[in-house]
C-alpha cells in the first residue's frame, strides 16, 4: 500500500449528508474516476472496569482492505500500543465483557475509487445509526514515504475538496514524515477522527 490522508469534509450550510457525498462523488468522478466497489472501516472501544484499577482502553478497528486483519490500540495513561492480530482476536475480547464495557460502535463507509495512481474513499461516518461526518480517504499507491508524496497528495486533494485542505500535513503525519507508512498509520488517522466525532455534542441530520 502507499501514503494516506484522510481529510474531513464540513457540511456546507444548507445541505445535508447525503447531499455533499453525492456533490464530492460528481466531482471526483469528473475528473474521470471510477467506482471500484465499496469500502467499510468501523471501531469498536471498551473501557476497562473500575475494579481493575487505572482506567484502560482498547480500540478494536477493522478496515475492508484488509479483511483478516483486527487493529486494536491499547490506551493506558499516556502510553499507546498499537496491535495487528487475526480475527480470533474478535472472539478473545468478547470473552472479557465482564472487565470491559463496550461503547457505541462508530464507522465509515461509502463508495471507494481508483483514479490512476490514487484511490479515494467517500465515508459516511455514523454512530448508532445516526449521521456523525463525513470523511475522505485518498491513497497514494506508488510512494510510501509521506514527505516524498505529500504535495502530490496535498494538490490532488484541493483539486476536488477545495480549500478545506491545509498546505501543511495532518498532524498525524507532519510526525511521520520521513518513516514508512503502513497499514497501522491508516487506522491511527481513523481513530483520531473517530474519537473526535465521538465527543462531539450532537449529531447531523440522520442518513436514514
Amino acid at each position: 500500500m502507499g501514503v494516506t490522508v484522510l481529510q474531513h469534509f464540513p457540511i456546507p450550510e444548507n445541505q445535508t449528508g447525503p447531499t455533499t457525498i453525492e456533490w464530492i462523488t460528481k466531482k471526483i468522478t469528473a475528473l474521470g474516476a471510477m467506482q471500484q466497489g465499496q469500502f467499510l472501516v468501523d471501531c469498536e472501544t471498551y473501557i476497562s472496569v473500575p475494579q481493575l484499577g487505572a482506567q484502560r482502553t482498547v480500540h478494536v478497528l477493522h478496515n475492508s482492505e484488509q479483511p483478516a486483519t483486527v487493529f486494536s490500540i491499547l490506551e493506558t495513561g499516556a502510553k499507546t500500543i498499537p496491535l495487528i492480530t487475526d480475527g480470533l482476536f474478535d472472539l478473545l475480547i468478547i470473552k472479557m465483557v465482564n472487565f470491559y464495557q463496550k461503547q457505541i460502535k462508530i464507522e465509515s463507509k461509502g463508495p471507494r475509487f481508483e483514479i490512476g495512481d490514487f484511490c479515494v474513499k467517500i465515508g459516511c461516518v455514523t454512530m448508532n445509526s445516526a449521521f456523525k461526518g463525513i470523511l475522505v480517504e485518498v491513497e497514494y499507491r506508488p510512494c510510501d514515504i509521506p514527505s516524498m508524496c505529500w504535495n502530490l497528495l496535498r494538490e490532488f486533494l484541493q483539486g476536488f475538496l477545495g480549500n478545506v485542505v491545509l498546505n501543511n500535513p495532518p498532524p498525524y503525519l507532519q510526525n511521520r514524515l520521513q518513516e514508512v507508512y503502513t497499514p497501522i498509520d491508516t487506522i491511527q488517522q481513523y481513530l483520531e477522527h473517530f474519537t473526535s466525532y465521538r465527543k462531539s455534542v450532537g449529531t447531523f441530520q440522520n442518513v436514514k
